[in-house]
């Protein structure tokens, strides 16, 4: 963590009374800077308050999210934006995926319709370049988290 995020997250511990030595993760959203901009806004907003990833992408050695686990959100410039917090993590199919989910992602107009669309082509992307094949019952990892203020 470079020090501009170390002291964003010693400055959020000092406002929250947390131990300074609490875990947290610094990350940001989407494949490039224009999404991670983008994205991060919708967090801070709080319109996006939730997000999917692909379980069987995780590597060996990186852990899937868990309730009550702390990230710093970064921009496209991989600067601090703001704090959230997991309240729910759940692993399901992704054609059971919710429309209630795909509206907390908050992206485009928050319809499942275009959270389809942009997370087919997403998926479909992201199996080919680990050379997998992308399949509607992929399971996938549903997080559901809180900006706190």
């Amino acid at each position: 963590m470079d020090e501009n995020i170390q002291t964003f997250w010693h400055q959020f511990c000092k406002k929250h009374n947390l131990n300074e030595n609490t875990p947290v993760e610094a990350w940001a959203f989407g494949a490039n800077q224009k999404y991670a901009n983008e994205l991060a806004s919708l967090v801070d907003k709080e319109i996006k308050t939730a997000t999917t990833s692909a379980y069987e992408l995780y590597g060996k050695d990186e852990k899937l999210p868990k309730v009550g686990e702390w990230s710093i959100i970064l921009d496209g410039n991989a600067k601090p934006v703001c704090v959230i917090k997991d309240v729910c993590v759940e692993i399901i199919p992704y054609n059971l995926i919710s429309q209630e989910h795909a509206y907390h992602e908050g992206e485009g107009d928050c319809s499942y319709a275009y959270w389809r669309t942009v997370h087919d082509e997403f998926f479909t992307r992201k199996y080919k370049e680990r050379g997998k094949i992308f399949y509607s019952q992929a399971p996938m990892v549903c997080e559901v988290f809180e900006k706190v203020k």
